[in-house]
């Protein structure tokens, strides 16, 4: 592609040397992926600052680079004001607008978008329709898998794998969307078609200045839902009403919104919920009509994800029907509400529960069903929000018949420094504290019998726990199997 032509993207942008004759292969914003012919993008990022590279993209080959000031390289420098909004445009000029071409769904909120995500997947494969997901576990095209690295990954990623989405055939694609990405501007070129909003409570607050801040960057999913309306390609809001934020998600877009709610009159709404420690019946009632729902699910959260996707699904034009079988054959997802089973006669369950919020619908979840003692061993990671500290402790204490606080992903900080920020939060009689987290399961593996429910909060799915800097191989579920088998 000629990069003149690609440059008819941007509006305001200066060039060091003449460009007629440059051709464009691709781009990349990392410099050691450059190849020949590759336009390099420099991004200023919190720790990497990409102009700094410059010299290293042009020696892999660049045929241009796009920076924020001049750079003392050969090749032609494209200077913009911002490289990040310029990427995002780039991008999807270069990978031909492929979100234009299939329906994409962004689920946002502080809990449920992982499980919500994959409920939505489901329903639109049951429509028999080919799927896209991006999410904090995974990337899926079809039934091929993909890992990433972030909740959102940047513009540069999304475009390029949306485009060849695009070109597999996905009818609808499904993704997570942190604040974070939308803050940072990573979902810029992104065509969203439904905006879903599970719930908001704190989190992030290392990073967003306070909550108010945290709802504005939640918010610019229905922002950017566009001004316009085109009956071909209509878009929707998706709110969670029983959400004491949900009216400011309201406001944040011009197009229309559909509502659901547990507690209240909304559009979509479950009744008669029953829940148990083997699933979860409801009905659901939609202006189309009402079906019954029997779910393998467990809790009330699960519930409201279903609904998020249910009415996600119905404004697509899904037959109830589908969504009917969708809902009530979707297994649970890899480290959310995960148990472990290894002969016990105690119940062991692996969640990726991390904010106060979280924890405490899994700690109702659990208090519904179980018959004896509850157990949870819990922490907070490092290098993030101090502030929930001593509430995930709080929550801990209040629900669980005995806490153990433990290490999280300590990353940079002292483990034990994390954790005397969470005692603060309770009496000093009222928990355990071992650092760390093998020795802190296997205290509760062995405390546990008959009847008694062990919660592992926090990791989820990672397989892993950074400490110091250094990642090590630490998935929850396998050391809780092993803890049980060593009890035994």
């Amino acid at each position: 592609m000629k990069l003149s032509q690609l440059l008819q993207t941007l509006n305001v942008y200066q060039t060091t040397k003449d460009i007629n004759n440059v051709t464009v292969t691709g781009i990349e914003m990392d410099s050691r992926l450059v190849d020949p012919g590759h336009l390099f993008i420099c991004i200023n990022g919190f720790t990497v600052d990409g102009h700094n590279f410059a010299k290293q993209a042009e020696e892999n080959g660049a045929s241009a680079i796009v920076a924020e000031r001049p750079l003392d390289v050969s090749v032609p420098v494209i200077l913009v004001s911002d490289t990040s909004k310029a990427m995002a445009k780039l991008a999807n000029s270069y990978y031909q607008n492929p979100t234009q071409q299939f329906r994409l769904i962004g689920i946002t909120g502080t809990n449920g978008k992982t499980s919500t995500s994959y409920l939505v997947e489901s329903i639109f494969k049951h429509h028999n329709k080919k799927t896209g997901l991006i999410g904090t576990i995974q990337m899926k095209i079809g039934d091929k898998e993909y890992e990433v690295k972030n909740t959102t990954p940047d513009s540069l990623f999304l475009q390029k794998h949306f485009a060849e989405m695009a070109h597999e055939g996905v009818d609808t694609a499904v993704m997570e969307v942190s604040s974070h990405a939308l803050d940072l501007g990573r979902v810029h070129g992104a065509d969203f078609d439904i905006a879903v909003f599970t719930n908001l409570s704190q989190d992030h607050l290392d990073y967003h200045k306070d909550m108010d801040d945290y709802l504005r960057a939640k918010s610019l999913l229905f922002a950017q839902l566009g001004n316009g309306y085109d009956s071909n390609k209509p878009k929707f809001g998706v709110v969670n009403k029983d959400d004491p934020y949900y009216k400011a998600f309201c406001k944040s877009t011009s197009q229309e919104v559909l509502t659901y709610s547990i507690n209240q009159e909304a559009d979509v709404t479950a009744k008669n919920v029953n829940l148990s420690a083997s699933g979860t019946t409801f009905t659901l009632c939609t202006p189309a009509g009402e079906k019954e729902i029997h779910s393998p699910l467990i809790g009330k959260f699960s519930v409201y994800n279903m609904l998020a996707a249910a009415s996600a699904a119905w404004v697509s034009g899904v037959e109830l029907n589908t969504i009917q079988q969708a809902l009530s054959a979707t297994k649970g997802v890899s480290g959310r509400f995960e148990p472990v089973l290894a002969g016990q006669d105690y119940g062991v369950i692996v969640d990726y529960a991390h904010t106060p919020d979280s924890l405490e619908n899994v700690l109702e979840t659990i208090q519904s069903f179980a018959k004896e003692n509850i157990y949870v061993v819990v922490g907070c990671g490092g290098d993030r929000d101090k502030t929930k500290r001593p509430l995930m402790a709080q929550v801990a204490v209040k629900y669980a018949t005995e806490a153990i606080f433990t290490s999280d992903n300590p990353r940079s900080e002292d483990p034990e420094s994390i954790l005397r920020d969470m005692e603060r939060g309770v009496k000093e009689d009222s928990y355990t504290t071992i650092v760390n987290r093998r020795e802190a399961i296997q205290f509760a593996v062995d405390k546990a019998s008959a009847g008694d429910v062990i919660l592992i909060a926090g990791k989820g799915h990672e397989p892993y726990q950074e400490v110091n800097g250094v990642t090590h191989h630490f998935d929850d579920r396998e050391v809780a199997a092993e803890c049980i088998k060593a009890k035994q």
